[in-house]
C-alpha cells in the first residue's frame, strides 16, 4: 500500500480502536462512577444501557446513511459528535447527565464505524489489498476491546473522568488525521429517490426495543420482558413489509440471501457474546472473590491483547495458507478453550494456571476478527458496503447485550450466598453461557468448511459464496 493509504487505513482503524477501548474503559470505571455520583445499581445500569440502546439501535441507519449520504461526510460529523459527548460525560456532575451523554455517544458510534469500515471495504480493491486492510483494521479494533480494561483501570485509579476525557484527545487527533488524509469523493447519486425515513424508524424501534429487553431482562420482570420483545418483533414484521413496497428500501431484503453474509452475522452475535461475558465474569471473579485490586485485575487481563501484535503480522499469512474460513473456525475453537479452561479456576488458582485461559482469548481475537470482517464484507456491492458493515456491529452490539445479560442473569440465579463457594459456583454456572455460544458458533463456522474457500483468491472468483 501507499502511504496515503496506510495513513487512511490507521485513521479509520483507530476510529475502531476508540469505540472499542470507550466501551471496555467504562465497564472497568462503573465502580467509582457510582461511588462518586451516589448511583443505584438501576442507574448504573443505564450508563451502559444507554450507550447499547444508541450505538445497536441506530447502527443499520448509520450505515445506510454512510452509503447515501457519503462516507467521509458521515465519518467526520459523527466522529467530531463522539469527541464532544464524550467530554460531556467526563464534566457529568450527575446520573441524567452522564447517561443523556454515553446515549449520544452511541448514536455518534452508530454511524461512525460502518462509515469508516465502508470507506476501507470501497478504497481497497477487493482480494489481497483489501484483505489485509481489513486483517489490520480488525486487528487494532479488536486491540480496543482488549486493551480498553487495562488502560481504564489505570485511569480510573487516577479519576474515573479521564475514562472519558482520555477519548476526546484520541478524537482529536483523529479528526484532524480525517480532514487531511481521507480523500473527498462527490455524494452519491441518488436519483431523486427519497431515504427510507418510515423504514429508518421502524428498525431504529425495533432494534432498540429487542436490545432493551434483552439488557434488562435481569432486572424487570418476566411480563415486561415478554411485552418488549413482542413489540420489538412486531415492528421487525412491519420494517419487512415496508422494504418490500418502497422504491430505495433501507434495507434491501435480498442482501440476506447471501448465505456467507447471514452466517458471518451469526458467528459475529456468537463470538461477542461469548467475549464480553466471559470479561464481565473474569473481572468479577478476581475482584469479588479473589480480592484483587482494579489496576491488578486490568493487568491481568492484558495478555489477551497479544492480537494487536499477532494479528497484522500472524493472520494474514494464515489466511494467504489456508483461506479465510479455516482460520476463523481456529478462532472460534480458542474462545470455546479460553471458556473451557476458566471453569478449572478455584478460590486459590495461580495467575500462571489461570494464563493459558486467557492467552487463548488472545488468540481467539487474533484470528477471527479480521477473517470474520472480511468475510462479512466480500463480494456486497460498493453501493451497500455501508449498510453491509451496520448488519455486521449491531451483531456485534446486540451479541454484547445478550452476553451480559445471559450471565448476569445465570450468575445471579446461581449465587445461593455471598460465601466464596457460593460465588465460585454461581461463575461456573455463568460461564456455561459462554462456552454454549462459542460451541455454537464454531458449529455454524464448521459447516463453511464444505465450501471451497481458498481466501481471497476464491474471493475475487465467486465473492457471494466465500468464507462463511
Amino acid at each position: 500500500m501507499k502511504a496515503r493509504e496506510w495513513g487512511v487505513l490507521l485513521v479509520l482503524s483507530g476510529a475502531i480502536f476508540l469505540e472499542g477501548i470507550d466501551v471496555a474503559m467504562l465497564n472497568i470505571a462503573l465502580p467509582s462512577i457510582r461511588t462518586e455520583l451516589g448511583l443505584s445499581t438501576g442507574s448504573l445500569q443505564w450508563v451502559v444501557s444507554a450507550y447499547v440502546l444508541g450505538y445497536g439501535g441506530f447502527m443499520l441507519l448509520g450505515g445506510r446513511a454512510a452509503d447515501l449520504l457519503g462516507r467521509r461526510q458521515v465519518f467526520l460529523v459523527a466522529l467530531l459528535v463522539f469527541l464532544l459527548f464524550s467530554g460531556l460525560g467526563g464534566l457529568a456532575e450527575n446520573g441524567a447527565t452522564l447517561v443523556a451523554a454515553r446515549f449520544i455517544t452511541g448514536l455518534a458510534a452508530a454511524f461512525m464505524t460502518p462509515a469508516g469500515l465502508s470507506i476501507i471495504t470501497t478504497g481497497f480493491d477487493e482480494g489481497p489489498k483489501r484483505d489485509r486492510a481489513l486483517t489490520v483494521y480488525g486487528a487494532i479494533g479488536a486491540g480496543g476491546f482488549t486493551l480498553g480494561m487495562v488502560i481504564g483501570g489505570l485511569l480510573t485509579s487516577l479519576d474515573w473522568r479521564w475514562v472519558f476525557f482520555m477519548p476526546v484527545g484520541l478524537s482529536l487527533v483523529l479528526l484532524v488525521a480525517a480532514l487531511v488524509l481521507i480523500p473527498k469523493s462527490p455524494r452519491p447519486e441518488r436519483d431523486g429517490q427519497r431515504f427510507d425515513v418510515l423504514g429508518g424508524l421502524t428498525i431504529t424501534a425495533a432494534v432498540v426495543l429487542l436490545v432493551l429487553g434483552v439488557e434488562r431482562a435481569s432486572h424487570v420482570g418476566l411480563e415486561w420482558t415478554a411485552g418488549t420483545v413482542a413489540a420489538s418483533l412486531a415492528l421487525f414484521a412491519l420494517f419487512i413489509a415496508i422494504e418490500r413496497r418502497h422504491p430505495a428500501p433501507l434495507v434491501r431484503l435480498g442482501i440476506l440471501k447471501s448465505g456467507s453474509l447471514v452466517r458471518a452475522n451469526l458467528i459475529g452475535m456468537l463470538f461477542m457474546s461469548g467475549f464480553f461475558g466471559f470479561q464481565f465474569l473474569v473481572v468479577l471473579y478476581l475482584q469479588e472473590l479473589r480480592g484483587w485490586s482494579t489496576i491488578e485485575a486490568s493487568l491481568a487481563m492484558l495478555v489477551i491483547g497479544v492480537d494487536v501484535a499477532l494479528a497484522p503480522t500472524l493472520t494474514p499469512k494464515l489466511m494467504r495458507r489456508f483461506g479465510n474460513a479455516p482460520v476463523l473456525l481456529a478462532g472460534l475453537g480458542f474462545a470455546a478453550l479460553a471458556f473451557a479452561l476458566f471453569q478449572t479456576a478455584g478460590a486459590d488458582t495461580s495467575y500462571w494456571a489461570m494464563l493459558p485461559s486467557l492467552v487463548s482469548m488472545g488468540l481467539a481475537f487474533t484470528l477471527a476478527y479480521g477473517p470474520l470482517t472480511i468475510i462479512a464484507t466480500n463480494g456486497i456491492e460498493e453501493s451497500e458496503q455501508g449498510l453491509a458493515g451496520g448488519l455486521l456491529y449491531t451483531s456485534f452490539q446486540f451479541g454484547a447485550a445478550i452476553g451480559l445479560a445471559g450471565v448476569a442473569a445465570v450468575n445471579v440465579a446461581a449465587t445461593a450466598s455471598s460465601e466464596p463457594g457460593a460465588l465460585l459456583d454461581g461463575y461456573r454456572a455463568a460461564l456455561l453461557v459462554p462456552l454454549a455460544a462459542a460451541v455454537i458458533a464454531v458449529a455454524i463456522g464448521a459447516f463453511n468448511l464444505r465450501r471451497k474457500d481458498r481466501g481471497a483468491v476464491a474471493a475475487q472468483e465467486e465473492p457471494a459464496l466465500t468464507g462463511v
